[in-house]
């Protein structure tokens, strides 16, 4: 692996993607994928007014918790965010939300995939699907997304357990945040509502 403007870059990524025009592969729910051209997310990224609605979406948290996603959900329990309106059929202009979270602390990575084993993509190591926090994240393999899911899932005390699903999850710990925000409710009180949304889904919680 190595590192391409500030961000970390995997076999087959391009060295200077400042130089070609390259897509991502912007993972949906379970729809197919859209393609994201870096020319669009760079504008979208540069644009105060896009940046001010998405930071809008997301609750920001003291110390190195997760940053919860207010707004659409998709079936994947990822944050849904329209960065723009594009003409046609085309979801181009909806993107995961966590993928700008991430594109906007690193800007934008040079290439995604989804398509195979060694594609590079975006993983949550926080295991919350719903998290926006770009420290959260780091860029990996398909592959070992996948190997790491099916690994810490048996945890019954990860967010990958919830009995609700990780849209579940993400709409539970949505909707105590914005309970709270509406009570206005201090910070304590907001963590308290998410602890509690979070417990409410580990199997544990059954017995």
């Amino acid at each position: 692996m190595s590192v391409t403007g500030g961000i970390p870059t995997l076999p087959g990524m391009p060295e200077t993607p400042e130089i070609a025009e390259f897509e991502q592969l912007a993972l949906l729910g379970q729809p197919q994928p859209v393609r994201v051209p870096a020319r669009l997310w760079r504008s979208w990224l540069d644009e105060p007014t896009i940046v001010a609605r998405f930071e809008a979406k997301r609750y920001l948290r003291a110390g190195n918790r997760c940053f919860p996603w207010l707004a659409g959900v998709s079936s994947t329990g990822h944050g849904s965010f329209r960065a723009a309106s594009l003409p046609g059929a085309s979801r181009r202009g909806t993107v995961p939300a966590h993928l700008f979270a991430y594109q906007l602390e690193y800007g934008v990575i040079p290439r995604l995939g989804w398509s195979g084993a060694d594609d590079a993509v975006l993983c949550h190591q926080c295991d919350f699907a719903g998290c926006v926090n770009p420290h959260h994240m780091r860029l990996g393999t398909n592959a070992v997304n996948r190997t790491e899911y099916y690994l810490r899932r048996r945890n019954l005390a990860s967010p990958l357990a919830d009995i609700r699903g990780p849209a579940g999850r993400t709409r539970a710990i949505a909707a105590a945040v914005r309970a709270g925000l509406a009570n206005g409710d201090k910070p304590d009180r907001i963590e308290l509502r998410i602890r509690r949304a979070e417990a409410a889904g580990l199997p544990l919680t059954l017995w």
